[in-house]
This record gives C-alpha cells, structure tokens and sequence, in this order.
C-alpha cells in the first residue's frame, strides 16, 4: 500500500469502512484509477477486501486493451468466473497491450471451462489437453480407406454437427457476446449426446472456435460483444460414437460493408468449386488449384499456414490439404476416404500473424478473412457431404436464394 498526503487532503473516505483514508492501492495509482475507488484506512482493510477490490484492477485492464476501438467496454459486469490466462506461459493480459497489432480486434476475458457429464465419451484430451493416440498414428502418413461402419458413425456425428452449428447461427446478432455462442455450442452437442471435439485439445479453452473480423481461424470465443458490421466464423467439431464432424462458416452480423459481403461469398464459392471436383482419382493438389484460382479472380488472397484434414476417429489425420496454388500435396482421392476442406480467404494479403494466447491468428495486414467448411465423404461415384446444409439451416446467405 502507497500513502498520498492528497488523499488527506481531500478528506477520502476507505472504500471497506467509511473512514478516513490515507493509504492507496499500488495497483490502482499504476492504473491510474480514481483514487476515492482506490482509498483505505489501513493495511487490514486493505486485505479484507482484496478478494472483491481487485476485479477493479481486471476492468481497467481490459478498457485499456479496448481503448480508441469499438466495443471497449463489453467486458463490463462480468462475474467471477471470467479469467485471463490459457496456461503457463501463455496469457491474454500484461504482454498484450504492447503486442503489435495487426487489426482493431482486441482480446477480452474468457470464462472458465465449461464441463461436460461423465456419461457422454470423452476423447482422451478431455482431462489433460494431451492427445495420446492422434500424434503415433500410422493415419498420420496413411489415408484411411473407411469400413461402412465408420461411414454411417460419420454421417450420423456430422449431421450433429451441422444442428449444432446452425443452433449457433440463430444466436448471432449485435450485442451477442462470442462465449455466449460458445455457450450454445456446447449445450447444444451435450445435448445430443457428443463432446465439443475443441475442448481441452492441446490446451484449447472453449467448446468451439470464433473468428472475427481479421482473425483467420481459431478465435478464442470471449467476453467481447459482437458488433454491427462484424463477420464472424464459428468453427464447430463434435466426437460422438467415436468419430468426429467437422464444419465451419462465416455469418454476417448486422449491417456489413460491401467489400466483406464479397469476401465472404467468394470464400463460400471457393468451398463450393473446390467439392465439385472431388471424386476417385483426383489429387488432392488440385483443390488448393481450383481454389487459388477463384480467389485470385476476385482480387482476394488465399492464407497458406492452415490446412483442410483428414478425419475420423481421429481429429487430424491425413491426408493435408492445402488450398492454395502450386502446393506439394501428395496422393489422389480414393472411394471411402474422408477429409474436410475450409478455405481462409483474406481481403489483403495472405501472411498471418499469431497473438500470443498461442491460437489466435490473424491477418498480417489487419484485413478481414473469411472460412467455410465441410466434412467430405469420397463415393465410388464422386463425393457425399456430410455436414451439408439441411431443410431446416437457417438462411443467412443471400446468394443461396437467387
């Protein structure tokens, strides 16, 4: 505790008790916080209250993070149950105000984690964040050719996936906090009896991914309200049976500027162009062609550093597939194989940058990005979507309906 002979001066009363004070906060004088906010009369009042008093000092943190840039006080009236810190070495505060930002996006708390019951099955990075099997797998270098049981287990988990996904698409609006999209994630694939596939993975905090504006992919979903004029991706994947669906997509929040509704259109075309060529026989370079080529046509660029996957029982397998062009994928498309495609697609350049929460990245130029993806299933014949769009997705793309 700091003593300031103003505070006397100007006869401060203690924050706890309603005496005179003359002692201050250290923390709040480095915050340049009020100082009637941060007043005590003595070092034990000071203690009584440090377990309240400090989440003044998380409030201030986090309206200097958002200084200057919209939705800076979206971190207002949080609970106790919101925190900062992903792991060891790896934090939203302290470094973060000197981060070189790229864009206007700013990190905002995270809640704790959300749990799920123990009669639903768990991968086996649920409890520590280490996957055991994912890494040794022989699928790490070999395409798996699916038994008709895998297949209809992955029918069956991505068509939850996509429910689950479109339950977060009802939701999205100005005002709609990201975690609270996640809140629906996850309630929503528990509710259908499957693990939120993110959770725990490698450390991941949340049950799902929120990219917004700038950030390419991986978004961590946070305390920060969605805005008029956002885009924002939500990635969902769901274990359930032993498998996992994996799909993504990029929704409009409110009134959106041309230049993003474009983006966000072509991303999907992309998406869209690069399944119709799927069949036997194909090789798996030529996606990132068909891609590449389309983005480019529309004056966007396509992000190199993240892949489309192979899965399954496994959440990242082979085959790789990259979406730019002139890429070194080996291997063509055979009968009973299963992979996702998710083109990123930026406004400017096609170089990411990471935060230093270690997931989120985000464009080096600051520009918007876009995703969309799908879990494929390749058919003797061509190619079955297994997280397509059903009867009841909500319609939130205008190109759909011409």
């Amino acid at each position: 505790m700091a003593a300031d002979s103003d505070l006397a001066k100007t006869a401060i009363s203690c924050v706890r008790c309603g005496k005179p004070a003359n002692l201050q906060c250290p923390k709040c004088m480095e915050l340049k916080l009020p100082r009637e906010d941060a007043a005590f009369c003595t070092q034990d009042c000071f203690k009584a209250s440090w377990s309240t008093h400090k989440s003044a000092h998380l409030k201030a943190k986090m309206s200097l993070l958002g200084t200057g840039s919209p939705g800076e006080n979206n971190s207002n009236g949080l609970d106790e149950g919101w925190q900062y810190c992903l792991r060891k070495g790896q934090a939203r505060t302290t470094k973060l105000p000197y981060f070189d930002w790229t864009g206007t996006l700013r990190p905002f708390p995270i809640s704790g984690k959300r749990s799920v019951p123990a009669h639903i099955d768990h991968p086996d990075w649920a409890v520590d964040g280490v996957p055991k099997i994912e890494p040794n797998s022989d699928l790490q270098h070999a395409v798996e050719i699916k038994t008709s049981d895998q297949m209809e287990r992955m029918r069956e988990t991505s068509r939850i996936a996509r429910e689950v996904l479109d339950a977060a698409a009802r939701v999205i609006r100005p005002g709609v906090m990201t975690d609270e999209i996640d809140r629906v994630v996850h309630e929503a694939t528990i509710a259908a009896g499957g693990y939120p596939s993110p959770l725990n993975y490698h450390f991941f905090p949340k049950s799902c991914c929120t990219s917004v504006n700038e950030v390419i992919c991986h978004g961590i979903p946070d305390a920060r309200k969605l805005e008029d004029g956002d885009i924002v991706n939500v990635d969902v994947t769901v274990y359930y049976k032993g498998v996992h669906g994996d799909l993504n997509e990029t929704y409009f929040v409110g009134n959106v500027d041309e230049e993003s509704r474009r983006l966000v259109q072509c991303t999907y075309e992309c998406l869209d162009k690069a399944i119709s060529i799927v069949k036997p026989g194909v090789r798996f370079r030529e996606i990132g062609e068909v891609i590449n080529r389309h983005a480019l046509m529309s004056g966007f660029s396509v992000v190199k550093s993240y892949c489309g996957h192979g899965i399954g029982e496994l959440f990242h397998c082979a085959p790789n597939i990259p979406h730019y062009g002139r890429n070194k994928a080996v291997g063509v498309m055979k009968a009973g194989q299963t992979f996702t495609i998710e083109p990123m697609i930026n406004a400017g350049v096609w170089r990411d940058r990471m935060w230093a929460d270690g997931w989120t990245a985000v464009t080096a130029d600051g520009k918007r990005s876009a995703q969309f993806e799908h879990t494929l299933l390749v058919t003797e014949t061509g190619v079955e979507v297994l997280t397509a769009r059903l009867s009841s997705s909500p319609n939130v793309f205008p190109w759909l309906n011409v």
